[in-house]
């Protein structure tokens, strides 16, 4: 949506909060300490044990603002197995610090402490790859985004507004899995707040995301039945090569609407190339760009799987949906993104946006009606990749950027986001 409110800060609007700006440069060697310490401890969604970790540093270096600190445990979540099977997954807790929850004016700073990297996995170091690069699991996505978050608040609660903000920060564990667990407590807090700003890394040139695609993800299993390949293949029921159908039709929606695609992804299925396959997997994610689109996309997989489940003795189960709606950009959040804009430009940052097919917290809080700007973390790049990197100056540098936009909020420059929600 376009918006025509604009705003200009001149050097008095900050008068307030210079010397703790100064303040955040003098932090920037402590930043990148504790990144690469946080970096090191593997907080992969599945591992229960190093998340336990991470909620112990994160809690540990927040403790200084004085906030209350609570302990979110979240549900099972469900998993379809290859046999067809429904498996409940053990999550971790969510983090709740929280400060003032009764002030006139309340923000709600959301992240997460889990990565996309197993205990298993092969990255769990940090490598330089420059004077101001650094690759590591997490530097970017986003355990560096926590830390600019903890210390914009530290900047803001030394100023002359700390008194005239509330302000909540939640922490998922397993936003990296779809905030499925963590989705409906995103969505509770939301109702606390009159805006909210999200962790996600920022662009490595430093552009933000705008307008967000939602998405959604589902396991496929086909059962058929096994038989001989050679002396009885006529009696057996091929689920690879009925999976292979289903598969080009779900790949055939792809464009059924304006940038909605479908993609299969993950696929398994047989066990010899000698026995006729009872049974084949498929995981599959899609992007829908409009709310309506979503509905459009249940009906068409309905019809799919109703085609196909009890024809000719094969069985076909689904499970899954869509777990984060779409972010378009509303007349609030229009508003919010160019107030954080002019935020931006006092600290000689440049900020711009650019509509994306990914998705993450701020979808959860778009959907429930908050307006939100996400992405204000670390500016990086490659995550979920092994070639994951920060640009270390940036944890300073939007530290910076964040603690203006909170002081901004609590003198009331602010107010016109509020009276839009």
């Amino acid at each position: 949506m376009e918006n025509t409110q604009k705003y200009e800060f001149k050097s008095h609007d900050f008068a307030g909060l210079q010397h703790s700006l100064l303040g955040i440069k003098d932090q920037q060697s402590q930043m990148l300490e504790t990144l690469i310490e946080w970096s090191r401890i593997n907080s992969g969604s599945s591992n229960l044990s190093g998340l336990k970790v991470m909620e112990e540093r994160i809690t540990d270096a927040f403790a200084s603002l004085g906030a209350s600190v609570d302990f979110i445990q979240l549900e099972p979540t469900e998993r379809l197995n290859h046999d067809g099977t429904v498996e409940a997954v053990e999550n971790g807790r969510s983090i709740l610090i929280s400060k003032r929850p009764t002030a006139n004016r309340r923000v709600l700073l959301t992240g997460h402490f889990d990565t996309v990297f197993p205990e298993d996995s092969d990255f769990q170091d940090v490598t330089w790859l420059g004077d101001n690069i650094l690759n590591g699991p997490g530097v970017a996505d986003m355990k560096g985004g926590i830390l600019v978050m903890l210390h914009a608040l530290m900047a803001f609660e030394a100023s002359d507004q700390a008194e005239n903000l509330g302000w909540e920060v939640l922490l998922s564990p397993e936003e990296e899995t779809g905030s499925l667990a963590s989705g409906p407590v995103l969505a509770e807090r939301a109702k606390h707040a009159q805006i909210g700003l999200t962790y996600e890394p920022a662009l490595a040139d430093g552009t933000l995301a705008g307008a967000r695609a939602g998405s959604g993800n589902w396991s496929l299993v086909v059962k058929g039945k096994a038989a001989h390949a050679g002396r009885e293949f006529d009696l057996g029921r091929n689920a690879v090569v009925k999976l292979s159908q289903i598969i080009g039709e779900l790949s055939d929606l792809t464009g059924g609407r304006p940038k909605l695609t479908v993609n299969p992804a993950v696929i398994s299925g047989g066990v010899a190339p000698n026995i006729v396959p009872d049974q084949a997997f498929c995981r599959f994610n899609a992007r829908v760009h409009e709310p309506d689109d979503a509905i459009w996309l249940q009906e068409k997989l309905a019809a799919i799987i109703a085609k196909h489940h009890g024809k000719d003795g094969f069985e076909v189960i689904m499970h899954g949906g869509i777990n984060r709606p779409p972010k378009p950009i509303t007349e609030a959040i229009g508003r919010l993104m160019e107030a954080v804009r002019a935020c931006g430009a006092f600290n000689d940052i440049k900020v711009d946006y650019v509509a994306t097919g990914g998705c993450c917290e701020g979808n959860n809080l778009a959907a429930a009606g908050l307006p939100n700007v996400d992405t204000l973390g670390v500016r990086g790049g490659k995550i979920h990749s092994a070639d994951e990197f920060v640009c270390v100056d940036s944890l300073s540098e939007r530290a910076a950027l964040s603690a203006t936009i909170l002081y901004a909020f609590a003198k009331g420059y602010l107010d016109n986001v509020i009276d839009e929600t």
